[in-house]
C-alpha cells in the first residue's frame, strides 16, 4: 500500500510539474489556431485555462487548503485541467489538418494531465464528512476575500464571454465546471458560504462593484454587447424564479409578459412606427407602464387558472404564451385592429434618455468611453439590483414564508390558515411585473418589438423553454442561481453556432446529464440540495457514527 500511494504522488507531482511548464512552450507552429499558441515563454489563448487549472490542482496537494478533503479536489482540478488541454491539442489536430501540426509544448502539456489526472485518481480518498467550519476571521478580512473572489468570479466570466472562438470556449466551460467542483469538493465553497452569510451587506457591495468593472475592461462594443443579453435574460429568469422556486408554480409561458413590458414601451416610445400618437415618455414612466401592464396581464391570466395544479397550470400557461403571440402579431390592420404592425412589429425605437444621458451616444465615464451597449450595461445592473432587491426582500418576508410553505405542502399551508389562491396571485403578478420591466429595457436595446421574440422554444434565448431551464439549471429559489443558469444558457448557443442544426439536440442533452448528476443546480438551495441527496447525507451519518463507535 505504501508503495502504491507512493507511486500515486509521484505520478501527482511529475505530471502538476509538466502541467504547470507546458503553457510557455509553443503548441502549435501557426497562429491561424485561435489565441495564437505559437509562443515560447508566454501563454495565450486556452494555454491560460491549462496553467490555472494546473496551479489548482497544486494547491490542493496540500491539505491545508481543502478542510474537506484534498483528495477529491485534487481529482476534479486534474479533470479540469486534463479536459481542457486534450479539447485544445485535438482541435489543433482538427482544425489545421492533422497531429503533425502539435508542437512539443502541446505533446508535453497533454503527457502531463494525463499523468496528474492518473496520480490523482490513484490517491486514497481522504474525504471529511463534517469538515470543521473554521475560525472567524476579522472583518475586515472576510470582506477583503469576498472582494477577491467575486472579482476573480467577474474574471473568469469575463473570460468566457470574450472568447473569441467556439474552440477556446469549448476548451474553458468544462474547466471553469470542474473547478467549480474542486473548489466544492475541497470544502472551500463551504466556508465561503458561511461567510457571505455573516456579511450579506458587503456580499451585495462586492457582487455589484465586480460586475460594475467589467466594461472597463472593454475596448469596444463586441463582447458587451452579448453581456447584455446576458443581463436581460438572467433579470426575467429571476421574475420567474419567484414563480417556480419560491412557489413551485410551473410556468411555460412567462415570456409574454416580457413581450407585454416591450410592446408597452415601443408604442410610447415615440418611434415613427408606434400606432399611437403617444410619447416619447421618460424612460421611468415608461418603466412604470411597463410594469404596471404586465402586472394587470399577470393578474388577468392568473385569477381564472391558478385554481389549478400542475400539468394542468402548466397547459393553461403553455396556451397563453402562445395567445400572446399570435394575438401581437395579429393585430395589423387587416386581421384585426391596428396597434402592433403585426409579424413587422414596432421598429426604430429610440434610445432610453436619463437626466439628460443618451444611452445611444458615447460618453466617458472615468477616463473610459463608453458605447452603446456599455451605457444600456450600467442601466441593466441597476434594473438587475433592483429585481434582486425585491426578490430578496419578499422571499424573507411573511409573504416569502408563505410562498414556500405553499411550495412545500399547499394542503398543510392551507390548513395552517394561508390563503393559497391569494399569495399564489400575488407571487404570479409580481413576477409578470418584473418581467415587463426587463422588457422595457429589451425594447430600447434591441430597438424593437417583434413577436417572434417571444416563442416558447426557440433555438436563442430568452424564451419560455430557456427562462425555465435557466431557473431549474441555476437553481431554483435562490438569486444567484438564475444568474449563472441565464449566463450559461445564453453563452452556450452563442459561441456553438456551428452547431446550428443540433443546438436543440445538445441543449438536450447537457439538461439531461444535468439533472441526472446535479438535480437541485449548480447553485442549490440548501432544503432541496438535502432532499436530492438524502441517501448521501445518510450514508454520511452511518459512516461518522461508524468513526465514532469505533474511536
Amino acid at each position: 500500500m505504501t508503495v502504491t500511494i507512493r507511486t500515486a504522488r509521484t505520478l501527482t507531482a511529475v505530471g502538476a510539474a509538466l502541467t504547470l511548464v507546458s503553457p510557455f512552450l509553443a503548441w502549435t507552429w501557426t497562429a491561424r489556431y485561435p489565441g495564437n499558441l505559437t509562443l515560447n515563454g508566454y501563454p495565450g489563448g486556452s494555454q491560460l485555462v491549462t496553467l490555472v487549472t494546473g496551479l489548482l490542482a497544486v494547491a490542493f496537494t496540500t491539505r491545508h487548503l481543502a478542510p474537506g478533503g484534498a483528495v477529491r479536489a485534487l481529482r476534479a482540478a486534474s479533470l479540469a485541467a486534463l479536459t481542457s488541454t486534450w479539447i485544445t491539442v485535438g482541435a489543433i489536430a482538427v482544425t489545421l489538418g492533422g497531429v503533425v501540426n502539435i508542437e512539443p509544448g502541446g505533446w508535453l502539456a497533454a503527457a502531463g494531465t494525463a499523468l496528474l489526472a492518473a496520480g490523482a485518481h490513484t490517491l486514497p480518498d481522504d474525504t471529511v464528512d463534517s469538515p470543521p467550519p473554521g475560525r472567524k476571521l476579522p472583518r475586515a478580512v472576510e470582506i477583503a476575500v469576498i472582494t477577491a473572489v467575486f472579482l476573480a468570479a467577474m474574471y473568469i466570466l469575463a473570460y468566457g464571454i470574450t472568447t473569441e472562438s467556439a474552440e477556446e470556449f469549448l476548451a474553458f466551460l468544462p474547466a471553469a465546471g470542474l473547478g467549480v467542483k474542486a473548489l466544492s469538493a475541497s470544502g472551500l465553497a463551504a466556508r465561503l458560504s458561511r461567510i457571505t452569510a455573516r456579511n450579506r451587506t458587503a456580499t451585495a457591495i462586492a457582487a455589484f462593484a465586480a460586475a460594475l468593472a467589467f466594461p472597463f475592461t472593454q475596448t469596444g462594443d463586441q463582447y458587451t454587447a452579448i453581456a447584455d443579453n446576458i443581463l436581460v435574460f438572467a433579470a426575467v429568469a429571476l421574475g420567474l424564479n419567484i414563480v417556480v422556486g419560491l412557489v413551485g408554480l410551473l410556468d411555460l409561458g412567462y415570456v409574454a409578459f416580457l413581450g407585454t413590458g416591450a410592446y408597452t414601451a415601443a408604442l410610447v416610445s415615440g418611434s415613427t412606427f408606434s400606432t399611437l400618437d403617444i410619447g416619447p415618455w421618460p424612460f421611468w414612466a415608461t418603466a412604470l407602464l411597463g410594469m404596471a401592464v404586465s402586472l394587470v396581464a399577470g393578474v388577468l391570466i392568473g385569477a381564472p387558472t391558478l385554481r389549478l395544479h400542475g400539468d394542468y397550470l402548466a397547459i393553461v400557461t403553455l396556451g397563453f404564451g402562445e395567445i400572446f403571440r399570435i394575438t401581437v402579431n395579429n393585430l395589423d390592420g387587416t386581421s384585426g385592429p391596428s396597434l402592433t404592425n403585426g409579424p413587422n412589429g414596432i421598429n426604430s425605437v429610440p434610445n432610453v434618455e436619463i437626466l439628460g444621458f443618451d444611452l445611444g451616444e458615447p460618453h466617458t465615464v472615468l477616463g473610459v468611453e463608453f458605447g452603446r451597449f456599455a451605457n444600456y450595461y450600467l442601466l441593466l445592473l441597476a434594473v438587475i439590483a433592483l429585481i434582486v432587491f425585491v426578490y430578496a426582500r419578499a422571499g424573507d418576508s411573511r409573504i416569502g414564508r408563505a410562498w414556500i410553505a405553499l411550495r412545500e405542502d399547499e394542503k398543510a399551508a392551507t390548513a395552517m390558515g394561508i390563503e393559497g389562491f391569494r399569495y399564489k396571485l400575488l407571487a404570479f403578478g409580481l413576477g409578470a411585473s418584473l418581467a415587463g420591466l426587463a422588457g422595457t429595457v429589451m425594447a430600447h436595446l434591441q430597438t424593437n418589438a417583434v413577436p417572434d421574440n417571444y416563442k416558447f422554444a426557440d433555438t436563442a434565448p430568452p424564451n419560455s423553454a430557456f427562462l425555465l431551464a435557466a431557473v431549474v439549471l441555476g437553481g431554483m429559489g435562490t438569486i444567484s442561481g438564475p444568474l449563472v443558469g441565464a449566463a450559461l444558457l445564453y453563452l452556450i448557443p452563442a459561441k456553438f453556432e456551428f452547431f446550428n442544426q443540433y443546438q436543440m439536440m445538445l441543449f438536450g442533452l447537457a439538461l439531461i446529464i444535468m439533472m441526472r448528476f446535479r438535480p437541485e443546480g449548480l447553485v442549490p438551495d440548501r432544503k432541496h440540495q438535502l432532499e436530492f441527496h438524502d441517501e448521501e447525507v445518510a450514508r454520511a451519518e452511518a459512516r461518522r457514527a461508524a468513526a465514532e463507535a469505533t474511536a
